[in-house]
């Protein structure tokens, strides 16, 4: 959520949760929701915003998974095989 800092005789919106730059773009939204949405004063561009970089960071995570899935289970058997480095110390 942006604060309004005074500067000389002027508010500036300042955005303080991030210092990305950001895009003007069309999107296509249901006219239902989006009337609702309005009508409950939500930032229809910061709830796109905040649901896509969501979106974008649970995609990421699975690629990522998927890309090294041959790595980790590789890993997990070598654990398994041989056991964990620390594993003489362990007490449980």
């Amino acid at each position: 959520m942006g604060t309004v800092k005074k500067t000389s005789k002027k508010y500036v919106a300042a955005n303080v949760a991030s210092k990305t730059l950001k895009k003007a773009t069309n999107v296509t939204l249901s006219t239902d929701v989006l009337k609702d949405a309005r009508s409950l004063g939500i930032n229809i561009s910061q709830a796109c915003d905040e649901f896509l970089r969501g979106l974008v960071g649970r995609e990421k995570a699975r690629k990522w998974k998927e890309d090294h899935a041959d790595y980790i289970k590789r890993c997990n058997q070598i654990a398994e095989e041989e056991g964990g480095a620390l594993d003489q110390w362990r007490s449980f």
